[in-house]
């Protein structure tokens, strides 16, 4: 049976979903642990990042899993009507009430309540949502008995809900409930060399549903993709790619992209509250110093050797901070699948005068050696 409200939902894959950079491989690791308990968690991130997948995720790997996921898009729905949605009401509680309505908390019972943009909610909801984490009781309107549910509930936001406190529009009773485990997703520039495999996974995925044999991108537009500073994150990639597909021709996004990237030193800085300086300092510096790093690698067409004598840095340096900014030379990736397995064609970096002996002895191994480092 489906229930009013419930999602049925097919998931991405995990390669596109974490990628490989490391705020998405702890994302990862994280999930593995959290799923495993019934614990209330929050997740957090800039709009368009993948929250709601994030949450999904924990849902299907929890042991709720054959329970009901439903979600509260918080905003979407007008303040009035919000309290009736969430906690249900009796019949004839109110004029209009004709029927019976359960709620959704109380339909989300042995399984998930997603409530996205939970910042949204005004502090009369907030009290009542709070009593509900307290000990999963609740009374519907016009009801004279306590109804008591099992779910678990996962919250999401996009704003900084400890400021919110600070400036008296969330309750922070509430937000340490909901906060028992808080995941933090990254803006979609921040993790640019999981681009590729974002634009393969969404090509694929339109061209099936729109029946499309849109070709794989192109290495020049691949490399605009990775440098653009992406204000809607990964749903701005998202309908990018669905343009591209219906469309056919780069030319309907490459236009987009020609948008001037937001000044290097224009900082999110709060007009109220701390304002960690050598947080923010070492952020503009290393935003600052992958910009630089990403404009020479353009201008030297990917030649790695090339870059590091034009930085005045040593070669092994360069892979380091190439490797800690998530650059990569982009280009065309066209899974061919052999089996379950995935073969990904090798990158042609550099010029020609750069051997094939320089790439296959000298620069794997340099990459190899950094990623064990960092490991």
């Amino acid at each position: 049976m489906k229930y009013p409200g419930e999602q049925s939902f097919e998931l991405p894959p995990d390669s596109a979903v974490f990628g490989t950079s490391d705020a998405m491989k702890k994302v990862k690791r994280d999930l593995s642990m959290i799923a495993s308990t019934d614990v209330p968690v929050l997740i957090q991130g800039p709009s368009g990042t993948g929250k709601e997948i994030i949450a999904k995720m924990i849902h299907r790997q929890s042991s709720l899993a054959k329970g009901p996921f439903i979600k509260v898009n918080c905003p979407a729905i007008p303040d009035a009507l919000l309290e009736s949605e969430l906690f249900g009401y009796e019949k004839g509680a109110f004029t209009g009430a004709n029927t019976f309505k359960p709620g959704l908390i109380a339909m989300a019972n042995h399984g998930t309540l997603f409530l996205d943009e939970i910042g949204e909610l005004s502090m009369a909801l907030q009290s009542k949502l709070l009593q509900v984490l307290q000990d999963g009781k609740f009374c519907r309107i016009g009801a004279h008995e306590e109804t008591y549910s099992e779910a678990r509930v996962i919250c999401a936001s996009s704003r900084d809900l400890k400021h919110e406190i600070e400036t008296g529009n969330f309750r922070e009773d509430l937000y340490y409930r909901i906060n028992v485990v808080n995941v933090s997703l990254p803006a979609l520039r921040e993790r640019s060399a999981d681009i590729p495999e974002l634009v393969e996974f969404f090509r694929d995925h339109f061209n099936l549903l729109y029946n499309r044999r849109a070709n794989p991108i192109s290495a020049s537009l691949m490399r605009l993709l990775q440098a653009y500073h992406w204000p809607g994150n990964i749903r701005q990639l998202e309908n990018m790619m669905k343009r591209y597909v219906i469309l056919g021709t780069e030319t309907c996004i490459s236009n987009d992209l020609a948008e001037p990237a937001p000044p290097s030193f224009e900082l999110d800085i709060p007009d109220h509250g701390p304002v960690p300086l050598k947080k923010i300092t070492q952020q503009a510096v290393r935003r600052l110093e992958r910009q630089v790093i990403l404009k020479v690698l353009q201008n030297t067409h990917w030649n790695r050797r090339r870059a590091a004598e034009t930085l005045k840095i040593s070669y092994r340096a360069l892979l380091y901070k190439i490797r800690d900014a998530g650059l990569s030379p982009a280009r065309p990736v066209v899974p061919v699948r052999e089996g379950a397995a995935e073969v990904l064609p090798m990158p042609k970096i550099g010029h020609a005068d750069e051997s094939k002996t320089e790439e296959s002895d000298e620069i794997e191994p340099m990459i190899s050696m950094a990623e064990g480092k960092h490991a």
